[in-house]
């Protein structure tokens, strides 16, 4: 009898690599931004501090909302579902405390999703676990658009 937790782990680690795979090529790729969780509901990420400082050596403001955008954007893609895309609308950002090394990691939480429209708060931390960034993304959520051949 095989256990059902170790292929939902092998699920969940198979997901978590293609999130990951996807990132080539891409800002969150050059942000150095890793997807640590990635299910309906709940997008986690980390990012380095190290390469994405202001001329001060703290964290810069845009990295944590490149990375709010980021794990924002993935939790809507999941949410609007195969054959739907999900494009970035508004966001706001509001900075609490530097940070000067290690990681910042992102949770998101929903706040409301709808058919054509969702909007998620993100809650950035340090390594510590003390707030760093609070955001609001809201994404419009279409079809895919057809290509002509």
């Amino acid at each position: 009898m095989t256990d059902p937790s170790s292929s939902t782990d092998a699920q969940t680690a198979e997901a978590l690599s293609q999130m990951n795979a996807m990132n080539q090529g891409t800002l969150a790729e050059t942000m150095g931004i890793e997807f640590l969780d990635v299910s309906p509901g709940r997008v986690v990420a980390r990012m380095p501090v190290k390469g994405n400082t202001q001329p001060y050596g703290l964290l810069h403001g845009g990295a944590s909302v490149v990375l709010a955008e980021t794990v924002g954007s993935v939790a809507a893609a999941i949410h609007a579902g195969e054959g739907r895309v999900a494009m970035g609308l508004d966001i706001n950002s509001t900075h609490h405390r530097g940070v000067r090394s290690g990681y910042v990691t992102a949770t998101t939480t929903p706040l409301s999703e709808g058919r054509s429209v969702a909007s998620y708060d993100v809650t950035i931390v340090d390594d510590e676990g003390r707030r760093v960034n609070t955001s609001r993304i809201t994404c419009v959520l279409r079809d895919t658009p057809s290509r002509a051949t």
